[in-house]
Order: C-alpha cells, then structure tokens, then sequence
C-alpha cells in the first residue's frame, strides 16, 4: 500500500495543536490553587498560612457545619438522636458518595450524623439540614448565620453537603476556625471523626480519612473534602503528649500528596508550638437556631378554662394555718407547681393551670388537718434510695427550661409525683431536671416520656 504523505500545513497545525495541549494540561491540574493554614489548637495562635484568606470551593469541609449545627439542635432540644428522620427525594436523590437512602424512608438522625460525619455521605447531609430547618435553603441560611457568630468572614454557604455550586465559597483560615470549634464546643461528638468505620443504621461505612489517621502518630479527625473544582481538601487535627495541632490543606493533587502535606504541616506545627499553653478554648458562639425545642403539645381532658384560688379547708379555732398557705394570694391564670414537699403532708394539691402554650390540668385535693405549727422542708430528702433524677432537656433560657418542666410534670404525674423540679445553670444554659427519685422511677419515667418523643435520660447519684 503506498504510505500517504503528510502536507506540511496539516503537519504544522499538529504540531500547534501538541503544543496547545502540552501547556493546557498543567493548567488543568492547576485548577483548584492551593492555600494551607496551621494553628496550635490550645490558644488559636497562627503557626503558618498561605493563601488563607483565599476564597475557594470547600468541598466537603462544608458538612463540618452540617454536624456542627446537628450538634448545637441536639444539646438544645431541637431534635433528639432517636428522632426517626423521613428522607425527602431531593435527599435520595444526591450524587455520591452516599449512604443510599430512598425517598419515603425513616432513619434516626444518630446514623445520619454518623454516616455524614465517617462517609461524608452527600444524602445524609442533605436530610440532616432538611429535619433541622425543613429545607436546604433555610438551612443555609442557617449556616451562614452560625458562620458568622464562629467569625468565619469568607465564608458563604449554599448547601449543606459542599457539592460545588456558585458563590459556595469558604478558605483555610475559616475552615480551620471551625474545625477549633467543633473540637471544643461539642467534645462528647468528637469521636465520630476518629473512627475507622461505624453503624450508619442500613450498614457499616468506612472513613473517607482512615489513611491518614493509620499512618500519622496522634491523628484524630477532622473531615476530608474533594470536588474536581476544589482538588482535594483536608482539615486534619493531632495531639502528642501535651500538644494539638490543626492542619488544613486546600487544592491538593491527590489523596496520597494531600496526606503528605497534611503530615509535613501537622509536623510543622508539634515543631513550632510551644510546650507549655494556657488552654484557651473558643467561645461558644450566640445560638442561631429556634428558641424553643420541638415537641408535642399536651393537652389533659380534664381542663378547665378558668384557674381557681385554693380553698382553705375548715380549722379549729385554736389551730393557726401557716402563712404562707393561708395569706398567699393567686394571681387569675398563675401556674403553681408542687415544688416543696410539706412536712405531715400539709396539703397536696396541684392547681388548675393553663398557660399559652395550651397544657392545661384541673386537679385539687383536700387533705386531713396537719398537726400544729408544721415545718417546711425545701429538698427532698435522699433517704430512701431517692438519690436519682432525669433531665429533660438543656434550653437557652430559664423561662424555657422551667416551662418544659411543668409540661412534663402535667403530663406524666404518674411517675414524677413527689420530684423536686429544678433548673440547674452552667456554660452551656439552663438543664431542666427532676431530682429525689428511686432508680426503678426515674428510669421508668424516662422510657415512657421517650415514647412521647421527649428527650430524657436520668441522671444518677453522682
């Protein structure tokens, strides 16, 4: 066969189009630029940056937010770890990776936080924003509120999963912000980023960052990302004796050349970190999600519609009433608990109460006379095995915490008759707990307000 002979123009424009393709293929891998940022986890002090404050795509990074906001609604009483979530078909139908939910079913937000959190799975993000908020669209705006009180000023979300969409922007710096926080503001969830696989509920997933943390001595955490606009991305934390470190590399080429980077920076920063730290752990920032936690309204079929004054029971007329039962005068619609146990049983009654939350009780009892000038005990006593409690949930204020306490109380005076109610402050807000209960009651209690759907674990003598 006679060989066909190349005409020298059509030669020339190969050789251009070669050439072309020779520099566009560095371009390409050029894409996503790299920016890196290492802190010392204890203080927050700065020990290397480039390009930090670069705004670029943070792929999966974003459902660092995602968990962080489950995190927040569960410690307030938004949502419980057992409340069994329905998967929308906008969540089924999210590209992977994934965990593979279908539309219609229910999964409780435990695996869902797992499976985000271990998988980076893009459908279990997707369906914790829309249980949190009910759709993705207020719940971005939720993050970006939450953003903002963590000082993440570069930061924009649009989803909650971190596939690239435009103006979805974050950087190194803002990442590293909040990976600090999800380390210190909500310690007891750590774990989930250390482990190597976990029960996501329908089955086992693997961590997207078990390299990393097998190979690099104290690694721990925190999230893994990659899109092909973002490159791979990596927030890394690691502790060595008395030391912690927070890496975070944008841009990366590959999973194994961003591990080595993350390693090198990780090593960088055991390096330049002082041995001895003051621990100064960020602060908690204002809480952005709704102010009172989601529950059912309980309503009693004996309500009445006006509250009465109680009415005091004839004496004699050498007997004296004490005065603080006899003189007290109650207000119209005033909500009186059972709040200290009397002496001799002086009087037990629960008056009538409504409040504008519609929980409404119509109860009054009267009882035999007491004896004599009785003594008022403020506590309960904790003879008797009454040394156990349960929580009901932790609020943002104490008018909430005392308002779920009554709820409860109306609603399950079977078992949490006698109980102290009390609200107890610390850093975190207002615990709303029942105290000076038997184990055998108090863990009763518990299984039968979780079967209302009410938050509750009981609390023991300690």
């Amino acid at each position: 066969m006679k060989a066909r002979r190349i005409q020298p123009a059509r030669f020339g424009l190969f050789l251009a189009t070669l050439a072309f393709c020779s520099v566009l293929t560095p371009m390409v891998s050029l894409a996503a630029p790299y920016a890196a940022m290492v802190i010392d986890a204890r203080d927050g002090k700065v020990l290397h940056s480039r390009n930090a404050d670069t705004r670029l795509h943070p792929a999966s990074l974003t459902k660092m937010m995602t968990l962080y906001i489950a995190m927040e609604a569960v410690e307030n009483g938004e949502i419980s770890l057992d409340t069994k979530v329905k998967i929308s078909k906008n969540a089924a139908a999210e590209p992977p990776s994934k965990l593979g939910l279908q539309a219609g079913q229910r999964i409780a937000l435990r695996y869902l936080i797992r499976a985000a959190a271990v998988k980076s799975a893009n459908d279990a993000a997707t369906a914790i924003g829309e249980a949190i908020e009910g759709s993705e669209a207020a719940f971005a705006r939720r993050m970006n509120r939450t953003a903002k009180a963590l000082g993440m000023s570069n930061t924009t979300f649009k989803n909650m999963h971190g596939l690239t969409e435009t103006g979805h922007m974050s950087t190194a710096r803002d990442m590293t912000t909040l990976g600090r926080h999800v380390l210190y503001d909500y310690p007891d969830y750590y774990n989930l980023f250390s482990r190597r696989s976990t029960s996501a509920g329908i089955k086992t997933v693997n961590n997207t960052n078990r390299r990393l943390l097998a190979a690099y001595k104290g690694a721990d955490g925190i999230k893994t990302g990659y899109t092909r606009a973002a490159g791979f991305n990596l927030v890394a934390s690691a502790e060595r004796g008395n030391k912690r470190v927070i890496a975070t590399v944008f841009g990366g080429r590959s999973t194994a050349t961003r591990n080595a980077k993350v390693a090198e920076l990780l090593d960088l920063g055991f390096n330049r970190s002082a041995s001895r730290v003051a621990l100064r752990k960020p602060s908690l920032p204002a809480y952005q999600g709704k102010t009172q936690p989601v529950g059912k309204t309980i309503r009693v079929a004996t309500a009445v519609k006006k509250s009465l004054r109680p009415v005091l029971r004839p004496t004699t007329t050498d007997e004296k009433q004490p005065s603080s039962v006899a003189t007290a005068a109650m207000p119209e619609e005033s909500v009186v608990a059972a709040a200290t146990v009397i002496e001799h049983d002086i009087q037990s009654a629960l008056l009538q109460a409504q409040d504008n939350t519609g929980v409404t009780l119509a109860s009054l009892k009267e009882e035999p006379s007491p004896p004599p000038q009785p003594k008022v005990v403020t506590r309960i006593s904790t003879a008797g095995g009454r040394h156990w409690g349960i929580n009901v949930g932790r609020y943002t204020s104490r008018f909430a915490a005392e308002k779920m306490l009554l709820k409860t109380a109306l609603a399950e005076m079977a078992t949490l008759d006698g109980s102290l109610r009390k609200v107890v402050k610390n850093s975190r807000g207002f615990e709303a707990n029942f105290l000076g209960m038997t184990k055998e009651t108090a863990d009763l209690a518990c299984r039968r307000l979780q079967a209302r759907q009410v938050t509750c674990y009981t609390l023991g003598p300690s």
